[in-house]
């Protein structure tokens, strides 16, 4: 299922089918020339048109929309607090500078730090490996503990198996905290394991409403990565589950 998952960070990239697209169309020019042509300039009006960012946000919103973010009073009932791994990047920069290099999704390691301050009753478990196909030899489990250490605070971590390591504390209220795209594939996967948890989305990408005249290439194609391997992550779980 990891490498299934990692294969899914390549295939669900738009510019890699359209390469491929481009790629299938160059071969046709040697014998079919005019639909040759016709599929390179589909390919850059599909390419024009991605960059429009209402299209991916519109799929991201209506993941980030199924659970709402709790109130102090919901939070004080739960015992602590599973982060998720996901908001580091550039491990490599760790090892040379020794300092944790956050990403686009930060939120996940910096939301639970004002949780821990307000509900000092809460523990705090990170979920978080290696995460490529090739290991690096930092993992972000040991970012994280770094992250926190800077902060004052103790974690405990481990991989995939959270309810191994939780044991019957798995089924005490459990606060789960990932980016609220990736919340209902999360939820659905730790339900599954008997754990009980209550959401808590952060690092969310849409708003109630993105106006068509949003326009850029770049960001956009990333929107449309992390909503096509959500929603295709979220069939393939349903299938093997």
């Amino acid at each position: 299922m990891f490498v299934l998952s990692k294969l899914m960070s390549a295939i669900t990239q738009p510019l890699f089918w359209l390469a491929v697209w481009w790629g299938l169309a160059l071969l046709l020019l040697v014998r079919w020339r005019r639909r040759a042509v016709a599929m390179l300039w589909a390919g850059l009006l599909v390419l024009g048109l991605l960059g429009f960012e209402a299209a991916p946000n519109t799929l991201l919103r209506v993941l980030e929309n199924q659970y709402p973010v709790p109130s102090a009073a919901v939070v004080q009932r739960h015992v602590g607090v599973i982060v998720l791994g996901g908001a580091t990047q550039n491990h490599a920069s760790y090892t040379a500078h020794g300092q944790v290099p956050l990403g686009e999704a930060a939120e996940r390691l910096t939301v639970p730090l004002v949780l821990l301050r307000e509900h000092p009753q809460l523990s705090l478990v990170f979920s978080g490996g290696e995460g490529r196909l090739l290991a690096m030899g930092v993992s972000e489990a040991e970012l994280a503990r770094a992250f926190y250490a800077e902060q004052g605070v103790d974690t405990r971590e481990n991989a995939r198996q959270v309810a191994a390591l939780l044991g019957e504390r798995c089924r005490q209220p459990w606060l789960l905290v990932t980016s609220a795209w990736h919340m209902p594939r999360s939820m659905a996967e730790f339900e599954s394991v008997g754990c009980q948890v209550t959401a808590f989305p952060v690092d969310f990408r849409t708003g109630t409403t993105t106006p068509w005249t949003e326009y850029a290439l770049a960001r956009s194609l990333l929107l449309w990565q992390a909503a096509l391997h959500e929603w295709l992550g979220r069939g393939v779980y349903a299938l093997t589950r």
